[in-house]
């Protein structure tokens, strides 16, 4: 595979920024065909190189034809900031366009997969519930699946304003568009959806509660919660099956 570091002018951020991007190696000398593409997302404390440092993704993906995309957001939750900057424009809106226009990849939303571990499971399941007409399949490893709990609970003591900087202040996250339960209530043909979670997992009961409401609104839901942290041990071993699960043609 071709391991590319992209940096670019984001017009919505209004700064350049980075992603990683993932190629597989032409199978012949023919013009190839534009790729299958996994959007595939960072954590809290991460950057778009993170996947590529801390795991054998790119071993991993090395034998399928499939483009991996991993963007950086910051510490956004992939959310258009009421102080700060519109990162879900930019996640949403800019980046597969700005994608596509540099590498050949699929706009073919079954051959459009994201996924991502922690703040990342909660912005791959975002654009799959609020989006799900782009995207064949979504997955979550670890993911803050109910971030309007997490936010009521948890201070962030290296950024005690950063719920507020991206919800308001007070945060409002329940019942709109960033709250993942809030969408299970309206979602239409949602793509397939999978999470993980280890049980030792500081989030797995975030990860229950995500489980019972898509039971609840008849969402369909693939899980698979074993023993393991927050950790990336977990996640090398889990984006293995995550990609082996993918509906790739």
């Amino acid at each position: 595979m071709a391991r590319i570091r992209c940096d670019f002018f984001s017009d919505a951020l209004g700064f350049a920024t980075s992603a990683t991007v993932l190629l597989p190696k032409p199978a012949s000398s023919d013009r190839p065909a534009e790729l299958p593409t996994l959007y595939l997302l960072h954590g809290l404390s991460d950057d778009d190189t993170a996947w590529t440092r801390f795991t054998a993704l790119e071993s991993y993906a090395a034998e399928m034809r499939l483009a991996i995309v991993m963007p950086q957001v910051q510490r956004s939750f992939y959310t258009d900031e009421v102080w700060g900057r519109p990162y879900w424009t930019f996640i949403a809106e800019e980046l597969p366009r700005t994608a596509r226009a540099l590498f050949r990849l699929s706009d073919d939303p079954a051959k459009t997969f994201v996924a991502g571990l922690s703040m990342g499971g909660y912005g791959a399941f975002k654009l799959a519930l609020r989006h799900p007409d782009r995207f064949g399949a979504a997955a979550s490893l670890s993911g803050v699946l109910d971030i309007a709990t997490r936010a009521r609970e948890m201070l962030a003591p290296d950024d005690p304003k950063m719920w507020d900087r991206i919800f308001g202040d007070p945060p409002i996250i329940e019942g709109t568009d960033n709250d993942l339960l809030h969408l299970l209530k309206t979602v239409q043909n949602p793509p397939r959806l999978y999470s993980t979670c280890g049980t030792e997992d500081h989030l797995y009961s975030s990860n229950l509660r995500f489980r019972d409401a898509c039971a609840e609104h008849g969402v369909p839901l693939k899980t698979d919660f074993s023993p393991g942290d927050h950790d990336w041990q977990f996640w090398d071993a889990k984006i293995r099956d995550v990609l082996a699960w993918l509906p790739l043609p």
